[in-house]
């Protein structure tokens, strides 16, 4: 239930405004479809359901919702606010749910997560391993998704946990405007590595110096790891000279075991597969390393199930990574 506002011209206050999950979910729904009847097909109504249901939203909350524009549906100012609430709400209403589950001695409940490829490959086979183990009625569904996609899909609700990365001064980092009003957990760093042939004359070089590789052909990675190998070598003098691009870590290895070019790949990356015969690994700075992070909605450890996925988190990511410091939530 939500308080009107008070009506400045006589000092009174009028009627509480009732709303429901329901109500959220449908604001939220037109939001991402931008259309009455994607909102509809989303939440599987009739299109003159739906419709019906906005008019006695409006009424009972005094204020427009939707603006129609053409067949397009736009929410207004009031919309929005509601949409933004649609995932905390919907969250603690599961958390609800879960909780008497359980009680009932029902079944152990659902996790969506989604993670980036080098934690697909890495954290994720150590968390279902363990999960099956403890929690064998505990279903976990997972997506892979860079970053920006994953942070939308817990913002939209599509899933409930999502594990990302950042880099350095990310000028564009998905952790910052785009994850208001979600939950934002430091979850640890992982190392960025320089991957040389092992012939290269810098890997006689310990310290992993990007000003002595000016010259070389460099293989990008992901948008986001190439942004950041463009930033790491402005801070060395220099530009590089990209000539690969692939966020395929097992190829990136393979090229530069041929002699096609140098890289920079995170350690889980390099950990995820068997070394190739013919590279060499020097580290770079501590300050180059990426931040892990685990993205959920506000009080989306209150559900039982999630609360346990979490739980495992916290053990299998510092075994992958080594000790962290502890986190730190927006």
């Amino acid at each position: 239930m939500v308080d009107g506002m008070t009506d400045a011209r006589d000092g009174a206050r009028p009627a509480a405004i009732e709303l429901d999950a329901h109500d959220l979910r449908l604001m939220r729904a037109i939001a991402d479809g931008g259309s009455i009847t994607s909102a509809a097909a989303a939440l599987g109504y009739s299109q003159p359901a739906v419709s019906q249901h906005i008019k006695r939203l409006e009424a009972r909350t005094g204020v427009p919702l939707v603006e129609r524009i053409g067949r397009r549906a736009r929410l207004t100012e009031a919309g929005r606010l509601l949409a933004r609430h649609a995932p905390a709400v919907v969250t603690a209403l599961e958390a609800a749910q879960e909780d008497l589950r359980l009680l009932r001695g029902g079944g152990s409940g659902r996790v969506r997560m989604t993670g980036f490829p080098s934690a697909s490959a890495t954290v994720l086979p150590r968390l279902m391993a363990e999960l099956a183990r403890e929690r064998p009625g505990l279903e976990l569904q997972y997506v892979e998704a860079e970053p920006p996609e994953a942070v939308e899909a817990v913002r939209e609700g599509r899933a409930d946990l999502a594990l990302t990365f950042s880099f350095p001064g990310d000028r564009e980092d998905p952790h910052g405007e785009s994850a208001r009003g979600l939950t934002v957990t430091v979850a640890g760093h992982d190392d960025m590595l320089l991957v040389l042939p092992e012939a290269h004359p810098a890997a006689a070089d310990q310290r992993g110096a990007v000003a002595d590789l000016a010259d070389e052909n460099w293989i990008g990675g992901c948008p986001r790891c190439r942004r950041h190998l463009l930033e790491l070598c402005a801070r060395a003098g220099f530009t590089p000279r990209i000539t690969f691009e692939t966020d395929n870590f097992v190829a990136v290895e393979g090229l530069v075991a041929q002699g096609i070019g140098v890289a920079t790949l995170p350690r889980m990356a390099l950990e995820a597969t068997p070394r190739h015969a013919g590279v060499a690994i020097r580290s770079l700075p501590r300050t180059e390393r990426r931040t892990l992070h685990l993205v959920a909605a506000r009080g989306a450890e209150r559900v039982p199930s999630v609360r346990a996925v979490l739980a495992v988190l916290d053990r299998v990511l510092p075994d992958i990574l080594g000790p962290v410091a502890s986190g730190s939530r927006n």
